[in-house]
């Protein structure tokens, strides 16, 4: 899911920053193009944007790795109480044979 989330930013930012990359640099344009200093403002807001969803994916990428070495955990506890309760069963006291 990490990856998918990664993928979304990334997509994300190259949508963002498209229309500024695609505008090929030419003559100063005619008054119904956005002046430098507002386009620059607004590339800098939207590479602030990506930053913190690089941010939020890095945080959720966490949290999904640390459940996920908690899952891990759990499962050899539930293995290992289940070898006890087997042992039991069966008759052997848990931890001799």
């Amino acid at each position: 899911m990490g990856r998918l989330q990664l993928i979304t930013v990334m997509g994300l930012a190259l949508a963002l920053a498209a229309p500024v990359l695609a505008t090929p640099p030419t003559a100063p344009a005619p008054a119904t193009k956005a002046p430098l200093p507002k386009i620059q403002q607004r590339l800098k807001r939207n590479q602030g944007e990506v930053k913190r969803l690089e941010r939020e994916v890095a945080r959720q990428e966490s949290d999904s790795r640390q459940a996920g070495e908690r899952l891990q955990q759990q499962d050899k506890e539930i293995a290992e109480l289940r070898r006890k309760l087997l042992e039991l069963q069966a008759g052997h006291p848990a931890g001799q044979r």
